[in-house]
């Protein structure tokens, strides 16, 4: 291994948002006339991209996801952000892996702004050169287009020393996709199953396992 770029995603990786994600999309879906009590249900919409997921789950179509999204955000921006909590011992490795100097970042599909506003609540910036997400036009949405901007940034950098770190099939996939290594993390929201599918280069049960593969 020896990774010196490590690619973070942010929900269901670095953060448990569950609580504010899903709460938001009730929000959403109740300007539809759309009632879901139960949030559990709406655990999906964690991860991939909100645009896709209103239209496969809830069968919205293109323009009412768009706007269903604009009705997400109304909630989000004031309260479901910060419904949210530091996975126990994150602090911790990212704080190990920044000491030895390894370059960590955030390569999320939630937006920039809110991801960056996310990190800052937390104290966690000092660990992060970058922060990366989708813009809130609905462009570079899909993790792939995300990683593909950070390793222009990177520029120099050998693909053989960057990973991508996340939970869900989509963090796997994006990595595939720019010929980059990837561990999959099943504390978040992909199954097991999921994950396996997907083909990462390695997994992660917890975040102890995380930070003994990275540290290396």
């Amino acid at each position: 291994m020896g990774y010196q770029v490590i690619l973070f995603d942010l929900d269901g990786t670095l953060t448990d948002p569950k609580v504010g994600i899903t709460k938001s999309v009730q929000y959403a879906l109740a300007k539809f006339a759309i009632h879901e009590p139960d949030l559990e249900k709406l655990v999906p919409f964690i991860g991939p991209p909100l645009v896709e997921s209103f239209q496969e789950f809830y069968s919205l179509s293109r323009e009412e996801a768009v706007a269903g999204v604009g009705y997400y955000r109304e909630y989000f921006t004031q309260a479901g952000m910060f419904e949210n909590a530091v996975y126990p011992g994150t602090r911790e490795m990212l704080a190990l892996l920044s000491g030895t100097g390894k370059k960590l970042l955030v390569a999320t599909s939630k937006p920039t702004v809110y991801s960056q506003q996310i990190i800052e609540h937390f104290n966690l910036p000092q660990f992060f050169q970058l922060i990366v997400g989708s813009n809130l036009d609905g462009s570079r949405i899909h993790k792939d287009e995300i990683i593909s901007y950070i390793l222009t940034e990177l520029n120099c950098m050998e693909k053989k020393d960057i990973v991508m770190v996340g939970d869900r099939k989509h963090d796997v996939i994006g990595a595939q996709k720019n010929s980059i290594d990837s561990i999959a993390v099943q504390y978040g929201y992909g199954t097991v199953k999921e994950l396996q599918d997907a083909g990462p280069t390695y997994m992660a049960a917890t975040v102890d396992e995380l930070t003994e593969l990275l540290r290396v």
